[in-house]
């Protein structure tokens, strides 16, 4: 069976050349969904995300198995069913988007050396289109952000097409193009100079200046900005009449004045940023797998790694890293957001920008303009990209890869799920023999060894923490006469837990504090239900009664509590209740506490140092 899937414009389904209605606008986007993730599983909800712009219905998961029982008859076994979820099998060459995404690389890997070169590729790859991207799907759903991408990916490319044909000097048949071109998208400020510059080249130079003028205007009208500095050089080089805009036949000599660029591009500045790899790592075997197989694929590679405040997120992740660096030749960015600080997308494009040789003077002011930069410097590169601290989708959004070549992993203690196309790594409690091999790892087989029963109950009042499991078993180390038991007798026994899973620069209550921090910017109601339920932890939450007790209604309380469970600060238990995690519940008991009346302070229990 030979099958032909278009969603660069009206999805449509062709199958051994024949046209097939795929029917309603949702059985379409059911269609565009799975070929987006074409040869990969995909879950029946996340299918619904794509399906529907707003909460899924109750019979979400049903309607899914209608549509793709009707898709299956025309696509017969290329549509396999998995335990919840299904994966469409396609071929090289079935998919439009696949097929203009492999001739936008070809095309611009023959216009790094001969533009010229490029002009049959790149319009091989414009001619996929026929239409905006999804075109007839339901708008406002998962799949926005791929059409999104697409849209603006098709607007560079026909840029890039103009700009080699200036080259070839075709700049007569490249006019009615671009007027056409600008019409549609007045605000791009690269096809205005492509115009000025055919115009120019066209012997027209007062067209050309008035184009420099209409540009201007427009963009004062529309955006309160004037010309960046590209378009205002390439003006002022038209009014010095310089030499070096004429265009110039490949077999003349060349002059040596070289072309006038406003911004020049950087040299490729390779990073090495990763920090040192963990010395000591246990478990979490499956979860380095997940994200090795991730970076390994042909497609585009992200991957989201989300877990509990000190799950050991970062420790995997760099570990990850490491292992395949040797991978990524072009190099590796690291940048730690913190979960407190909350930068921007544009001061997150700006970091990584400077990562990669750009100088700071150099980073343009505007955030689509920073991305729009970033992907042209990577477009192809074997450059690996990991983000740390991540608290909102939008900070990494314009990182993920618009094509092959590079990869990048998001750290966060949030599932991230509006981030469409990636990978998704959750890290669950560390317990039985991992967390068990952890404390060995610190503390030393032996110690362990001689009372096991103090030890189970050690990792049991870790909660699964692989960064109390380190800080305890390091205050073991760092204390050889203490047994396991003394250790368990203050962790149970003392009112000062928090304090005991503290240890130099490690403290799993300023771990807790910084995703605390995070949600509570997000949404007021979410801190004052953490503190509410650390002041009942025998009573669990149910929503009705949150909602008298904080004054506010049932609708506001759930959305409040199931951003807390998505942080992983509230767990979500039967019939419709909420508990605390028992470190959170501790974290939150000293928030929601009066601050302590002035007193003298006493002399603390010292603890010795970490042993090297």
């Amino acid at each position: 069976m030979q099958l032909q899937i278009r969603l660069l414009g009206t999805v449509e389904l062709c199958v051994d050349g024949q046209v097939v209605t795929p029917g309603a606008a949702k059985r379409r986007a059911v269609l565009a969904g799975l070929a987006m993730e074409a040869n990969h599983v995909v879950s029946l909800p996340r299918l619904a995300e794509m399906v529907w712009p707003e909460t899924p219905p109750t019979s979400a998961v049903a309607n899914l198995r209608t549509h793709a029982a009707a898709l299956r008859r025309a696509l017969g076994d290329r549509l396999v069913a998995r335990p919840n979820a299904y994966e469409l099998r396609l071929a090289p060459g079935e998919l439009d988007v696949a097929e203009f995404q492999r001739l936008v690389g070809e095309g611009r890997a023959l216009a790094a050396v001969e533009a010229a070169d490029a002009i049959a590729t790149l319009s091989a790859a414009l001619a996929c289109w026929h239409g905006p991207s999804g075109d007839g799907l339901p708008r406002g759903t998962a799949l926005d952000n791929r059409w999104t991408t697409l849209d603006e990916q098709r607007l560079q490319v026909f840029e890039e097409l103009a700009e080699a044909r200036l080259a070839a000097g075709q700049h007569g048949h490249v006019l009615p193009e671009l007027r056409g071109h600008l019409a549609a998208h007045p605000l791009r400020e690269r096809a205005w100079g492509q115009l000025m510059l055919a115009l120019y080249r066209c012997g027209d130079a007062p067209a050309a200046l008035t184009v420099f003028r209409h540009a201007r205007a427009v963009l004062h009208e529309q955006l309160g900005i004037e010309p960046g500095e590209e378009l205002v050089g390439l003006h002022r080089a038209m009014l010095d009449r310089a030499p070096e805009l004429a265009y110039i036949p490949v077999s003349a000599p060349p002059v040596t004045a070289p072309p006038v660029p406003a911004r020049s591009a950087p040299s490729w500045t390779v990073p090495r940023e990763l920090p040192a790899a963990p010395a000591t790592f246990v478990g979490r075997t499956r979860e380095t797998s997940e994200i090795l197989a991730a970076l390994g694929d042909a497609a585009p590679a992200a991957v989201v790694v989300a877990g509990a405040a000190g799950s050991g997120k970062t420790a995997l992740v760099v570990r990850a890293a490491h292992t395949v660096a040797g991978n990524f030749p072009d190099g590796q960015v690291f940048v730690d957001l913190g979960y407190e600080t909350a930068m921007t997308p544009g001061e997150v494009l700006a970091r990584v920008l400077r990562a990669l040789g750009v100088a700071p003077a150099d980073v343009p002011p505007n955030t689509d303009e920073r991305a729009g930069w970033f992907r042209s410097l990577v477009a192809r590169r074997r450059l690996l990209l990991v983000v740390d601290g991540v608290t909102r989708a939008a900070q990494v959004r314009q990182l993920l890869p618009a094509g092959p070549g590079p990869a990048l992993i998001v750290v966060g203690q949030r599932h991230l799920s509006s981030l469409d196309g990636v990978h998704r790594v959750t890290l669950h409690p560390l317990d039985g023999v991992p967390a068990h091999d952890l404390l060995a790892a610190f503390a030393g087989p032996e110690r362990l060894v001689a009372d096991p029963a103090a030890t189970a109950e050690l990792a049991r009042l870790c909660a699964g923490s692989v960064l109390a499991l380190r800080i305890a078993g390091s205050r073991l180390a760092g204390s050889p006469a203490m047994p396991v038991a003394g250790l368990v007798r203050e962790l149970r026994d003392g009112p000062d837990r928090l304090d005991l899973l503290a240890y130099e620069d490690l403290s799993v209550r300023a771990s807790l504090a910084a995703g605390v921090a995070a949600v509570r910017s997000d949404d007021e109601v979410a801190g004052r239900l953490l503190e509410l339920l650390a002041t009942q932890p025998d009573h669990p939450a149910v929503l009705d009664r949150a909602a008298t007790q904080l004054g506010v209604s049932t609708q506001r309380v759930r959305r409040a509590l199931e951003g807390l469970v998505d942080a992983y600060l509230v767990h979500r238990a039967a019939a419709g209740r909420y508990t605390l995690p028992a470190l959170v519940r501790d974290y939150a008991a000293e928030v929601a506490l009066p601050p302590p009346p002035t007193r003298p302070l006493t002399k603390r229990r010292a603890h010795p140092p970490v042993a090297a």
